[in-house]
């Protein structure tokens, strides 16, 4: 029975990971700063949602116009290149007499969710779209893979910063230093939808859209330690 748990003791002491080593307190001056980065980009990809919504008293015949109006929106869709579609919500509502207790009839809506890398298609789809489908919202921000880059832009260039303060800071004190920490954060000023409408009665012209710009910004925290 000894011997097993002997076993066991040590089986235990081996899977355990190795302790970290705790930092060594520091000897000199600590200096705490912060450096951003910002790197404009274009906002290359468009967004939007058409949706339809119908009310009527039978359920049944809300769906089929709902279900209708979406079926025909998404053939419309599929035949604009450089378009890229999918359904997106939707839902049913009950809607009450006006005492709450009794449903008079039902409310539906259900989305189509637009996305292009094509201002110029993005723009000519909705126009289409406004003929059986109001158009909720539409806007534009950076693709995944361009944000990115720009991220990784800003971070570089956060880094010299950083790196560039902290001689500075050090120069002036007359002190070596070193750096203890730096911690990268990164955060995206995106604009807000451009547009949000009703549903028009016959093909609208193209709709006008900007996409402009958007602002990526990285920031480093950090800590130095001036050696004495």
């Amino acid at each position: 029975m000894i011997a097993r748990l002997a076993i066991a003791c040590i089986a235990l002491l081996i899977t355990l990971p190795a302790v970290a080593q705790v930092p060594a307190r520091p000897a000199g001056t600590l200096i705490d700063f912060r450096v951003d980065a910002q790197r404009s980009v274009a906002n290359d990809l468009g967004r939007a949602t058409a949706y339809a919504e119908y009310n009527g008293a039978d359920a049944a015949d809300v769906a089929h116009r709902v279900n209708s109006a979406i079926a025909a929106a998404l053939a419309t869709a599929k035949g604009q290149p450089g378009v890229s579609v999918r359904t997106g919500n939707s839902h049913t509502y009950p809607i009450y007499t006006k005492g709450g207790r009794n449903i008079e009839g039902w409310r539906m809506r259900s989305e189509l969710l637009l996305e292009s890398r094509d201002a110029a298609a993005l723009s000519t789809l909705l126009g289409k779209l406004q003929a059986q489908l109001a158009v909720s919202q539409v806007g534009f921000v950076p693709a995944p893979e361009t944000r990115r880059a720009a991220e990784d832009e800003a971070a570089l260039e956060a880094i010299a910063t950083f790196q560039a303060k902290a001689a500075r800071y050090a120069t002036a004190l007359k002190k070596p230093y070193r750096i203890r920490s730096m911690n990268i954060g990164g955060g995206s000023q995106f604009p807000q939808p451009l547009f949000r409408g009703a549903m028009m009665a016959a093909e609208a012209a193209p709709m006008p859209v900007e996409a402009g710009e958007s602002n990526v910004t990285v920031s480093i925290n950090g800590q130095i330690e001036l050696i004495e």
